[in-house]
């Protein structure tokens, strides 16, 4: 492939495994610095020595990015390792309890929404605020899902969250634009992915959430990989405020409100 991201350095949170893991090793094969961040070291330094593996320079930083303090940090340790930051791809996230909204807790909907919104928003924050003290410029993606424009029975607080990714990613799209700063979401189907076997994995099932996507079958991380990162890149130039659906043909009839 193409070393498109040369001199470039890239962050990926979530980076331990499934889509996340899948970026960062794309994000090195392209010829970025990646540092990948989340909450399982072991996972974590999976990740960077599979990038090292390949040749690539890659650091790992442990980082709940619920935490502001935390992200402050990792934006830190990045700039002080590879010197700048100029792509970003705000991936962690957790799927919470997927139950009716009179049965959601207030703990789980809180968890929820500090992970996946809120780490979203201090990811922003801090990934901005580098890119415009380095003089602007710069490409970051965020994790949203179909779920974020739809609504889906049992996902009450993670369909909440995904529809904030969008809004939020719309909004620093516009506060941004004339900095430089391209900012968009990408939002997957069901996606062959540890959080997917958690939420889908019992075989009847999965059949079911098959029989959703036209395509025949669930997305593949790699493929999510391949989008991010071209949004990523050079080649996405005029791309701002999106939200770019990846989902096999999840949402392109009625058959997926069943």
């Amino acid at each position: 492939m193409t070393r498109e991201l040369e001199g470039k350095v890239g962050l990926v949170t979530g980076g331990t495994s499934g889509i996340g893991r899948h970026t960062a090793l794309l994000f090195a094969k392209a010829g970025a610095k990646v540092v990948v961040a989340g909450r399982r070291e072991a996972e974590g330094q999976e990740t960077i020595e599979l990038i090292r593996a390949e040749g690539g320079d890659s650091l790992f930083v442990k980082t709940d990015v619920s935490k502001g303090s935390e992200v402050d940090a990792l934006i830190q340790k990045t700039v002080e390792k590879f010197g700048r930051l100029d792509i970003a791809f705000n991936n962690a996230g957790t799927e919470g309890a997927w139950v009716p909204i009179v049965r959601q807790s207030e703990e789980d909907w809180d968890r929820t929404i500090a992970i996946n919104l809120k780490g979203v928003w201090l990811c922003l924050k801090y990934e901005i605020r580098r890119m415009i003290k380095q003089g602007g410029g710069g490409a970051i993606v965020n994790m949203a899902s179909v779920t974020g424009l739809i609504g889906s029975v049992g996902a009450g607080a993670y369909s909440a969250s995904k529809h904030g990714v969008i809004g939020l990613t719309k909004t620093a799209a516009l506060e941004n634009a004339k900095s430089g700063i391209r900012i968009n979401a990408v939002c997957p189907g069901v996606i062959e992915t540890p959080m997917g076997e958690r939420l889908f994995g019992a075989p009847a099932v999965c059949k079911s959430v098959v029989g959703l996507h036209p395509v025949g079958r669930l997305g593949r991380p790699a493929e999510i990989a391949e989008a991010v990162l071209w949004m990523c890149s050079d080649r996405a130039s005029f791309m701002t405020g999106q939200s770019l659906v990846l989902d096999g043909g999840f949402l392109a009839g009625p058959h997926s409100a069943g």
